[in-house]
């Protein structure tokens, strides 16, 4: 009888289980060598990704040195230059009689601008004039009384001091009638007329201003700050308009500086004289002025729309060679149509962040403006 094989059945039953166990295991060290590497490729792609989110489009340019002009700006007016304007009141308490000029009309030196009513300037210089002849008479008299030893010298002496008054009120009545037809004492542009027909004027009213139009200044008006960093001598570049490129209508230099501020205005008055080679100016024009308070050679400008500002002043971002943008505070020197100088904070050479300044954080990577970040 033949045994069964018994061993031949089980080994190949032994061989067969442990197959999956050794599969299972090839299975857990697999998945152990991968997910490190997909951890890898998750973190690549998050950093990726927030490089790129962080990266903002952005214009700059490089900082360079030149030479700045510190400029200071300011508006005024045009006004005539001392000696070079009148005003005129009526000699005494009087009406107007007839107004001959408005407001505009050229006139010379001698025209006639108004009349006042004539008669209490008439009978001032009659009752004057008789005053002086009394007194002379009375003058004649005494010295006579004196020299024949019948009156006392002090008499002489006081008549002498009545000659003098009666004949001084005499001159200043002889002026007053004189003064009765107003005439104008320079050659110029009647600037003002507040004369009315009719109404009662005295001496301390003005009522006919008179300027020459060739004789004018530029009064400009600036804060107190401002006037400390003016010297008299100093040019002068006048615009009628503020806006930048705005062409020149005139040159000057500043004349004369106001030792007090204006308590309406609170700015402190700057006379320019303005050059002979100088455009019509008229009286009365706005304009405005550029005073070229000091040249600094060497110094660091970069645009205005560079600057934004942070906390009490300002701060620009300047990008390093990786494209990293890093924020630093600077120190303005001063503004002009050049840009902005900076004393601090910014060295030749830079490179700076302009057009998207707004929109950048500390670190951020600047890609420039018609590049995909």
């Amino acid at each position: 009888m033949l045994r069964p094989q018994t061993g031949g059945v089980t080994r190949p039953a032994h061989r067969l289980g442990a197959r999956p166990g050794a599969t299972a295991r090839c299975a857990l060290f697999a998945l152990l060598v991968i997910a490190p590497g997909c951890r890898d490729g998750d973190d690549d792609a998050e950093h990726e990704s927030a490089t790129h989110a962080s990266s903002v489009a952005a214009t700059t340019a490089r900082a360079d040195t030149t030479s700045f002009n510190d400029v200071v700006d300011a508006v005024g007016l045009v006004t005539a230059r001392p000696g070079g304007e009148a005003s005129l009141a009526a000699p005494a308490p009087t009406r107007v009689d007839r107004i001959l000029v408005a407001v505009g009309d050229h006139v010379a030196a001698g025209d006639v601008l108004l009349e006042f009513e004539s008669t209490l300037f008439e009978s001032a210089l009659l009752s004057a004039e008789s005053s002086r002849l009394a007194a002379e008479q009375a003058q004649a008299r005494a010295e006579r009384l004196v020299a024949a030893g019948v009156a006392p010298r002090r008499e002489l002496e006081q008549a002498n001091a009545e000659l003098e008054a009666a004949r001084a009120a005499a001159l200043a009545a002889r002026r007053a009638r004189q003064l009765s037809t107003l005439r104008s004492p320079i050659a110029g542009v009647v600037t003002r007329v507040s004369a009315v027909r009719g109404a009662n004027v005295n001496e301390q009213q003005p009522l006919v201003d008179v300027a020459d139009p060739d004789r004018v200044d530029v009064v400009l008006q600036l804060a107190p700050d401002a006037a400390r960093r003016i010297r008299v001598g100093q040019p002068v570049q006048l615009r009628q308009s503020a806006a930048a490129g705005a062409i020149a209508i005139g040159r000057g230099r500043v004349a004369d500086i106001a030792a007090v501020v204006d308590s309406t205005t609170r700015s402190v008055g700057v006379r320019v004289a303005v050059a002979p080679t100088s455009g019509v100016l008229r009286l009365g024009e706005s304009l405005f002025g550029s005073i070229v308070a000091d040249t600094h050679h060497g110094a660091v400008v970069i645009p205005d729309q560079a600057l934004v500002p942070h906390e009490e002043g300002f701060r620009v971002f300047v990008v390093d060679s990786a494209g990293v943008a890093r924020a630093r505070d600077v120190s303005i020197g001063g503004r002009s149509v050049q840009g902005v100088w900076i004393r601090e904070g910014v060295r030749r050479g830079e490179t700076i962040v302009t057009a998207g300044a707004y929109g950048l954080d500390d670190g951020s990577v600047v890609v420039p403006s018609g590049k995909k970040p």
